[in-house]
């Protein structure tokens, strides 16, 4: 997990919460809450980027609209440039950078 590094007071909030945690006074679903206050945040993606992940995973952009559960159109829109992703589409995006198409099937 990537972290913030910019709040001091978050991470000592985190810190707090990571010791209640190990002493049993937090259960591990309201950890998972803490860990996602202190994730950083997206990055956004330029057309040339999503094209360029996209050709490293080897994939069409109708494979990807696939595996992102949207359509061709939308890839092509976003690597023309007309759209860009956000939501879930955002974070699907990021995990294919990072993890490959392994990560997402």
């Amino acid at each position: 997990m990537t972290k913030k590094t910019t709040s001091r007071i978050l991470e000592e909030m985190h810190e707090t919460a990571k010791e209640l945690k190990d002493a049993g006074f937090i259960t591990k679903r309201r950890m998972i809450e803490y860990n996602a206050l202190c994730l950083e945040p997206l990055p956004t993606y330029s057309s040339e980027k999503i094209q360029a992940i996209r050709k490293q995973c080897n994939i069409s952009q109708t494979v990807m609209a696939s595996v992102f559960n949207i359509s061709p159109s939308t890839i092509r829109s976003w690597e023309g440039g007309a759209k860009h992703p956000s939501g879930p589409s955002l974070k699907l995006l990021n995990i294919l950078e990072r993890k490959g198409l392994e990560g997402l099937i």
